[in-house]
């Protein structure tokens, strides 16, 4: 027998759960600028470039590394920043579309050649597109159409049917063998 006329079920005074955000200090190197930054231990990479450095060529797409649309350079190689944690950038170089125009403000060969093969249409895909074609053309490597077809295949054009994107990657790779 309860002693009192609730039962199990008397009312409990309200308990608060509190979650202190937990963040760590990174240092690496964005778009060639060392940087120190703060960041929330739960946060991708993604959203640190987005929301602290305010560089919105890292498109949030799906969020889960299928459409391809946030890839950055780290350390040479693409990768889909979704899902790679902002923590793990400690000590990294990272590229994203805005550190790929030359010094003098001009875009890059192989920006260049989107443009100049219309391998654009909304856009929204492009930026990604652009940092993994960069890591491509710094291979210094001719490719099949169906070896860059698989090198491209992480990211996701709803606009273009790719044949202009795969066109500025051939293009960009012959003039930099021909340097």
């Amino acid at each position: 027998m309860h002693n009192s006329e609730h039962g199990p079920y008397e009312p409990k005074e309200e308990q608060v759960l509190h979650y202190e955000p937990q963040f760590k200090l990174i240092r690496c190197r964005i778009n060639g600028e060392r940087i120190t930054q703060m960041v929330d231990m739960r946060a991708s990479l993604t959203d640190m470039l987005r929301n602290d450095f305010r560089l919105t060529s890292v498109k949030k797409g799906c969020e889960v590394g299928e459409c391809g649309a946030c890839a950055v350079l780290i350390d040479g190689e693409a990768f889909n920043s979704c899902i790679y944690m902002a923590i793990w950038a400690d000590g990294k170089d990272i590229w994203t579309t805005e550190g790929l125009l030359n010094k003098d403000g001009t875009l890059s060969d192989i920006q260049q050649a989107f443009v100049d093969e219309a391998a654009v249409q909304c856009g929204f895909c492009t930026p990604g597109f652009i940092v993994t074609s960069s890591e491509i053309v710094a291979k210094k490597k001719r490719f099949t159409r169906a070896e860059l077809r698989k090198m491209l295949a992480g990211h996701l054009c709803r606009c273009t049917g790719y044949e202009n994107i795969l066109r500025a990657v051939e293009k960009t790779i012959e003039k930099n063998l021909e340097k």
